[in-house]
Parts: C-alpha cells; sequence; structure tokens
C-alpha cells in the first residue's frame, strides 16, 4: 500500500500540473518547503507549486526507498530537474508526510538543496539568489 501511494504522489508531482498534485491533499493541507513559511490549503499550495514550476523546465523523480510510521510516509527521492536553459542536475530529496483514514495528505514536508538547479553556468554563484530564497513550496 505504501509503495502504491508514494508512487501516485511523485507521478502528481512529475505532472507537472498544481491541480493534480492538490487533489491528494485535504482542503486545509500544509505544505513546507525546506525552511520555508508553510502554504495552507489547496489554493495556497497550488499557487506556490505553479510559481516553482514556472523557475524550471520538468522534474522527475526516482524513489529510492520509502518508509510509513503510523499516518506519516517518509520517501528518499533522487529528483532530476530541468532547469530553463535545457540542463538537467539531480540531487536527493526527502519528503515526509501524513495522511488521514481517507489517505488525503494533511501535512506535507520537502527537504531539498535546490542550488544546483539556479546555478549560473561557469559560475559558483546561483542564477538569482532570491530565486533559491524565495520559492514558497
Amino acid at each position: 500500500m505504501t509503495d502504491d501511494a508514494v508512487r501516485r504522489v511523485f507521478q502528481s508531482v512529475d505532472s507537472f500540473d498544481p491541480g493534480e498534485f492538490v487533489r491528494l491533499l485535504t482542503e486545509d493541507a500544509t505544505l513546507a518547503f525546506g525552511n520555508a513559511e508553510p502554504m495552507a490549503g489547496r489554493e495556497a499550495i497550488a499557487a506556490g507549486l505553479r510559481a516553482f514550476f514556472s523557475t524550471i523546465g520538468g522534474l522527475r523523480h526516482r524513489i529510492v526507498r520509502n518508509w510509513q510510521v503510523d499516518a506519516d510516509i517518509i520517501a528518499e527521492t533522487e529528483v532530476t530537474y530541468r532547469r530553463l536553459d535545457g540542463k538537467e542536475v539531480s540531487a536527493v530529496a526527502v519528503s515526509i508526510w501524513r495522511t488521514r483514514d481517507d489517505g488525503l495528505i494533511t501535512d506535507y514536508r520537502i527537504f531539498v538543496d535546490l542550488a544546483p538547479v539556479y546555478l549560473v553556468q561557469g559560475s559558483s554563484e546561483t542564477a538569482s539568489t532570491g530565486a533559491v530564497q524565495n520559492i514558497e513550496i
């Protein structure tokens, strides 16, 4: 059951359609990306995803492993991001989410270092310091 639920979550994210992902959430769900302020509610989360998706060309997740502890699911993934310049970069990510008895997600947390996604070619500086620090998903 856990493997199917994890696949379903990452397939929805990889669809690049915020509406598909938020259908997996409760109306009052929260989503926090790293140490950013959590977003609350499907509309805010969809808006945050749209903003993030506008800064990349695409993404895909490879599930490394996952665990379930009571209502919490922890998933380690390798995420390949397609940058707007067409280059691909990969990063290890951990997502943790809590579900209700009906399977809908009430709280979702993402931990990943996005710096390589926004790295300027030939530079150790990020393309837009604000882009990495102000992403709200």
